[in-house]
Order: structure tokens, then C-alpha cells, then sequence
């Protein structure tokens, strides 16, 4: 078992290594909260699919006496979930990821708008968290690497070109 273990660790720390040196620290910092945000995402939708009556009930449940009607919040409750595997698989693989964290944005924005409705105010304080990651991301763009949309750059001469 040890030695399994040793291989183990071996190999992430050989991992390790090749990215630490084919990314910069914007790069690097880039790619982890871009995975972070999308493992978040996804499994939140991967957790929800299985029991989406369950899931829906639920809120439903948690909107009752909102302004809210109920077949708005219980069409919602059906889609959400798929939405966040979606928006969660795509930005851990970086595909379309300008889209796809613009996508994440505007629906931590619904579920803000949501969550005041119920006067959650500490959920309204976590999605608020979101919206930062989210914002981060989108800032940051240009330093978007180990990704499916991610072109590489030439350095040419000691310089380095425009992806």
C-alpha cells in the first residue's frame, strides 16, 4: 500500500511541476479559480439531477409567501441545475469561457435577485461571493491557460505575441 501511495505522490508532484513551469503566476492563479468556480458548478448540478423533484419541492417550499409565483420559481428549479452542470463542466474545461463565466454571472445575479425576494440576506452575501469570482474571471481573461479555448502564444525574437 505504501508504495502505491508514493506513486501516488509522485506523480502529482511530477504534475505539479509541469505546470508550475509552463504557466506564470496570473496564468496559474487564473486556472485554479476557473477550475474552483466550475468544480462548484458542477457538482452542485451533478448532486441535484438525480433528486430534481426533491430539489424542487424544496424550493418551491422556500418561496412560498414571496412575490414570486409559483410556477416561475418551480420552472426555474427544474432548469437550474442542468444550467449549473452545464456552466460548471464548461468552465473546468475552459471551453467558451468568456461565455460561460458571463453565463455563471448572470445567474448568480437571478439567484441574488431570488434570495432577496426571500430576504435571505446571508445567501444574498454568498452568491455575492460568486458574483465576485465571477467578475475576477472576466477581468482576467487574458491570462485564461490550460484550456480548451485557450490559445497559445509564440514568443518570436524575445517577444511575445497577441493570442
Amino acid at each position: 500500500m505504501p508504495d502505491s501511495l508514493d506513486y501516488f505522490y509522485e506523480s502529482i508532484k511530477n504534475l505539479q511541476e509541469k505546470i508550475m513551469k509552463k504557466l506564470n503566476n496570473n496564468q496559474l492563479a487564473f486556472f485554479l479559480a476557473r477550475i474552483t468556480i466550475g468544480i462548484n458548478l458542477f457538482i452542485h448540478g451533478l448532486i441535484r439531477i438525480p433528486k430534481l423533484s426533491g430539489f424542487v419541492e424544496h424550493l418551491v417550499t422556500g418561496f412560498q409567501g414571496t412575490y414570486l409565483p409559483e410556477f416561475l420559481v418551480s420552472g426555474f428549479a427544474y432548469v437550474l441545475p442542468f444550467i449549473e452542470f452545464i456552466i460548471g463542466l464548461a468552465l473546468i474545461l475552459g471551453l467558451k469561457t468568456r461565455f460561460f463565466a458571463a453565463a455563471g454571472a448572470i445567474l448568480i445575479a437571478v439567484l441574488i435577485f431570488g434570495s432577496g425576494v426571500k430576504e435571505d440576506w446571508p445567501g444574498v452575501g454568498s452568491q455575492m461571493i460568486y458574483a465576485l469570482f465571477f467578475f475576477i474571471l472576466i477581468k482576467n481573461l487574458e491570462h485564461n491557460a490550460l484550456a480548451l479555448d485557450s490559445k497559445p502564444r509564440k514568443t518570436i525574437n524575445g517577444f511575445t505575441t497577441q493570442k
